[in-house]
């Protein structure tokens, strides 16, 4: 039997150590669903939701630098037992861009697509503000069989294709980028 050489192994494992170099790992950034509580409303289904966004410093950095980060929050409506290929009764993406404006050293959110976001003084009230959902229209009390159990599936990630450009292959290897919350599941019983 022949033996690799330790350069050979290397060679080998190289992509191995690349492939997981660029995992995400758990640190004290990253982004969580706090709450998720959805109410009728008339004959509607409405949710309020909080969303803890912890950008890592890297993100922060380029914030601060002019750099506008895109936020988008994936939610969708599923009967409780459904298969994996059973469609939604309700896929929803919502997609907010927050940025540092050093003219007015004011902080923006934006819901996109959208011109007008609203300005916020600190860092910190801005991304309480991004990570608030309220009286979001959900789904049709119609839509929704008596009896059937349902779940709410929500998901916030930061979108790395809407960085600039030669941010992006950074953005992709470095697991200080990859900030999602990962699909968290939530009951709705109407």
């Amino acid at each position: 039997m022949r033996r690799l050489s330790a350069r050979a192994a290397l060679l080998l494992l190289l992509p191995l150590g690349l492939l997981f170099a660029a995992l995400p790992v758990a640190a004290g950034n990253g982004f969580r669903v706090e709450r998720v509580e959805p109410r009728v409303q008339g004959e509607r289904v409405v949710l309020d939701a909080m969303i803890d966004y912890r950008f890592s410093a890297a993100a922060l950095e380029a914030m601060e630098n002019g750099v506008p980060l895109t936020v988008d929050v994936h939610i969708q409506v599923r009967r409780a037992d459904a298969w994996v290929w059973e469609e939604s009764l309700v896929d929803l993406r919502l997609r907010y861009q927050i940025r540092y404006r050093p003219l007015s050293e004011r902080y923006v959110v934006t819901p996109l697509p959208g011109h007008e976001g609203t300005s916020y003084a600190t860092r910190d009230a801005a991304i309480a503000a991004l990570g608030t959902l309220d009286d979001l229209d959900l789904v049709g009390l119609d839509r929704l069989t008596p009896g059937e159990r349902y779940e709410i599936h929500l998901r916030a990630s930061l979108d790395i294709e809407e960085l600039p450009l030669p941010l992006r292959p950074i953005a992709y290897l470095r697991p200080a980028w990859k900030l999602s919350t990962g699909w968290t599941k939530w009951p709705l019983e109407p």
